[in-house]
């Protein structure tokens, strides 16, 4: 009886140690691929950011040639 109690507790311990560790590793691939988009999304916004500014300048430089003109 006692020997049967031992075994269900140790069985007991291995599954709650198996899913600590499956959830261990699931968050450690979660904050991978997080990372991963991170770094492909700073390139994008880059390429944005580089297009908005340069929008925004000839915009500006538009306006300033209407007031000029005094349109």
């Amino acid at each position: 009886m006692q020997d049967q109690r031992i075994e269900k507790i140790a069985a007991f311990a291995v599954n709650i140690t198996k899913v600590l560790v499956i959830f261990y590793l699931g968050i450690v691939e979660v904050f991978k691929i997080g990372k991963s988009l991170r770094d492909k999304l700073d390139f994008e916004f880059d390429i944005s950011r580089k297009w908005a500014t340069q929008t925004y300048s000839i915009l500006k430089k538009r306006q300033a040639e209407r007031k000029v003109a005094g349109v």
